[in-house]
């Protein structure tokens, strides 16, 4: 197993499905800034829009004004801005974030030379909503597989040819509601992450902490889904997964600590 990078989440929201309105306060997301990193997070994936099915929509100087302290007290630690607003996209590249983070994985080329310029990693991700937050969409397993690889085709030829380093670019094949509203659609695609690193050889990230596909498997709370989380995420990196996005980054980075002293070096 591979040590992978690990994304402490940081929701700076009202209305996120697992802790909205808990770090909105500028001071208890920064606190909580550094509780992520002190357990092990090597970046920090600040949200400042919640995208689940529930939420409401933030105006761009809302999500600007969230974000601003926040990375400003942060400053030193690798941030990556999750986002699909171009006006908060342009302003974090302008903050010279690590990493941009775009659920609808980068859909209007009127970015594409500000990204080409920037050193930013981009984490292109899929959504089966294209764009906006999600919504609930029913997709079928045994389709899924071939949006995926018809949206990576395109979308990564797309930013090739405006310039971006295939270095520079990370796959995120979404889970949850990006991929549909049949649990089954997530699994299947958790199965199948090593057909999707054999076709595009690009880093791949993958975010399954306290999913409603999890939840409802184990009939727990977004709060008591720690358990199976971990588990998703552990299985997650030995499908070749290089990056995790995750909620508690301690639990994972312990797990990792004794696959390490029980097999030797990742």
């Amino acid at each position: 197993m591979i040590r992978p990078q690990i994304l402490g989440i940081l929701n700076i929201t009202e209305d996120s499905f697992s802790d909205g309105a808990k770090y909105l306060d500028p001071e208890a997301a920064i606190a909580h800034g550094r509780e992520l990193v002190a357990d092990g997070a090597d970046v920090l994936d600040l949200g400042a829009a919640s995208s689940n099915p529930e939420s409401r929509g933030v105006p761009s100087d809302v999500e600007i004004g969230r974000l601003v302290p926040v990375v400003t007290a942060l400053n030193g630690v690798s941030l990556s801005i999750d986002t699909y607003s171009l006006t908060v996209q342009r302003w974090a590249l302008a903050h010279d974030v690590a990493f941009i983070n775009d659920i609808q994985g980068f859909p209007d080329a009127a970015l594409y030379p500000e990204l080409a310029a920037s050193s930013a990693k981009l984490i292109v991700m899929h959504s089966v909503q294209e764009r906006g937050g999600a919504t609930r969409v029913d997709v079928p397993p045994e389709a899924i597989m071939t949006r995926l690889f018809r949206f990576f085709d395109t979308r990564i030829a797309a930013l090739e040819r405006a310039g971006m380093a295939r270095a520079r670019l990370i796959i995120d094949p979404g889970m949850g509601f990006f991929l549909g509203t049949n649990p089954e659609t997530s699994f299947t695609v958790l199965r199948r992450l090593p057909e999707l690193k054999a076709r595009f050889g690009l880093p791949m990230l993958v975010s399954v902490s306290r999913k409603s596909f999890l939840r409802r498997l184990t009939g727990r709370t977004a709060a008591e889904s720690g358990g199976v989380s971990l588990a998703a995420e552990l299985f997650a990196i030995r499908q070749g997964a290089d990056y995790i996005r995750t909620h508690a980054p301690g639990p994972l980075r312990d797990a990792l600590l004794l696959e390490k002293a029980l097999h030797g070096p990742l």
